[in-house]
């Protein structure tokens, strides 16, 4: 597969969600971010502050994540987040399932706990799925349950589990849901090979930290 730079970045959701990254750091990566142009910034909700100044008057949207990275957080949890983060700022929500609850069939608790936080704001829900702890079969059960709570995307990963993004999990979440849902791909994507075949595989969007040195590839 083949792309301009100009076209990929319009796939990138830029991630600075490394809990350790310093004031300037992510300041650093919010204007890297605005000047090539990325589709969205992922960042932490305590730094949606840094992420309104510095992306201010531009077309990259500001995201952040809910209930993460273990996503065993309760409903009201993930709610009262998704309103503190929508009120700082957050127009995309990258929300982790309750994980437990999926694999122990318990799909109504999902079901629940993902439609609640899609009704707690306007703004995009991206479900994290955390394929890598996860059967096939979950996989596809998860994908399911995030079509049916109405959220916009679903996603691979969280980039902290022991492994990320595949091109067969993506392949079986693309699918399975429909094309009213898009699918976004991260973890373990560490170069523009890597990209361009999760983008291949069916990802709308890939979030990526090595954004820089991804693009230095073009």
């Amino acid at each position: 597969m083949k792309m301009t730079k100009e076209e990929f970045v319009k796939y990138v959701d830029h991630s600075l969600l490394k809990p350790h990254l310093t004031k300037e750091e992510i300041i650093e990566g919010l204007k890297f971010a605005k000047e090539v142009g990325c589709a969205s910034v992922c960042i932490n909700p305590n730094n949606l502050d840094y992420a309104r100044e510095y992306l201010a008057g531009s077309d990259v949207k500001i995201g952040t994540v809910i209930g993460f990275p273990s996503g065993a957080h309760t409903t009201f949890e993930k709610v009262a987040e998704t309103k503190d983060a929508y009120t700082n700022g957050a127009v995309e929500m990258d929300m982790v399932i309750d994980i437990g609850a999926l694999r122990n069939g318990e799909y109504d608790k999902v079901q629940a706990d993902i439609e609640a936080v899609v009704a707690a704001s306007p703004a995009i829900v991206k479900v994290i799925l955390e394929d890598a702890y996860l059967t096939k079969e979950e996989i596809k059960k998860g994908s399911e349950l995030v079509e049916a709570a109405g959220a916009a995307y679903v996603k691979t990963s969280t980039g902290f589990a022991p492994s990320g993004s595949t091109v067969e999990d993506l392949r079986l979440m693309r699918a399975t849901v429909s094309d009213q849902v898009k699918v976004k791909a991260a973890g373990g994507l560490n170069n523009l090979q890597d990209c361009l075949d999760a983008i291949e595989a069916g990802a709308s969007r890939v979030g990526i930290s090595k954004t820089k040195s991804i693009l230095a590839e073009f």
